[in-house]
């Protein structure tokens, strides 16, 4: 199992949460490596999210949902 974590993408304390903006696969589905699952948001800066390693996802929060960094959005088994 390989957890995929929000990515550090400030270093202000202020700005440790961020937003799963859009999930590209569903729950279940399997997935290549490098293929881009998910796409979050944190103030004006958004980036998308590769799946490290091919196997099936496991989605962990919802769209929209309010995360911190480096806190687990999904693995892949």
């Amino acid at each position: 199992m390989t957890e995929i974590v929000f990515p550090t993408m400030s270093t202000e304390e202020e700005e440790a949460e961020g937003v799963v903006v859009t999930w590209f696969v569903r729950d279940g589905e399997t997935v290549a490596q490098d293929q881009i699952i998910a796409e979050v948001q944190m103030e004006k800066v958004s980036a998308e999210v590769p799946a490290p390693r091919a196997g099936t996802v496991k989605l962990l929060v919802p769209e929209e949902a309010v995360v911190r960094q480096g806190d687990p959005i999904a693995r892949i088994e």
